[in-house]
């Protein structure tokens, strides 16, 4: 404990100035959250959500893991994105990766890193998606960011192929996802001008037909 006595330190420094600021912002943020967005991020220490986009406790629901992934096998993000849009009735899914990310370099490389190389192949099936255009650049960070690009790109197809997703606009629920990349070099956000909002932006063979 001696060793994390810094963090409790930074803690208590945090609240104070909070409270100095408005002194029942923890019992009005305890009471309830309600927050219009959903953030599927990546697990990079250097990547913090609320910061980036400037928003309190309660007002971003987020979901992180390495290389922000969205595998339709995995329960935890099926879980967090149902309890976002039936529950908290989200209105926009956000899917953010960010340049220099980790686990997109580790998926274009060969070597073993261990358990996690199961989880990155979910990138390699995007490299191998796009292999003509990637292959074709000769810079290799320029390849690098691109497919941090096309990985989330097709991470918003994912959350859209969820019945999840498909049931809300079923239901006429005001809900779109987007995709965005984060800039570590530069603090900045960049939109993919990627955003679906409707079972038409969905290709065919992904609907599923929920009134059956």
């Amino acid at each position: 404990m001696r060793h994390l006595k810094i963090l409790f330190e930074n803690n208590q420094e945090w609240v104070a100035s909070k409270i100095g600021k408005e002194p029942d912002y923890f019992t009005r943020r305890s009471l309830a959250q309600d927050p219009f967005y959903l953030w599927i991020g990546c697990s990079d220490s250097r990547v913090p959500a609320n910061e980036i986009v400037g928003l309190e406790p309660g007002e971003l629901f987020v979901h992180r893991n390495v290389a922000n992934l969205f595998p339709h096998t995995d329960f935890n993000c099926l879980s967090v994105l149902e309890y976002a849009i039936d529950l908290i009735k989200i209105k926009h899914v956000i899917v953010c990766g960010h340049y220099g990310c980790g686990g997109v370099k580790a998926a274009m490389e060969d070597h073993h890193l261990g358990l996690v190389d199961n989880w990155l192949r979910n990138i390699r099936d995007v490299y191998a998606r796009h292999r003509e255009e990637l292959d074709a650049m000769m810079d290799q960070k320029k390849r690098y960011n691109r497919l941090v690009e096309l990985n989330v790109l097709q991470q918003v197809l994912n959350v859209c192929h969820t019945t999840i997703v498909q049931g809300a606009w079923e239901r006429k629920q005001p809900l779109s996802v987007h995709g965005w990349v984060y800039d570590m070099e530069s603090g900045k956000l960049k939109d993919l001008d990627c955003c679906l909002s409707s079972i038409d932006h969905v290709e065919k063979i992904y609907r599923i037909n929920l009134s059956k």
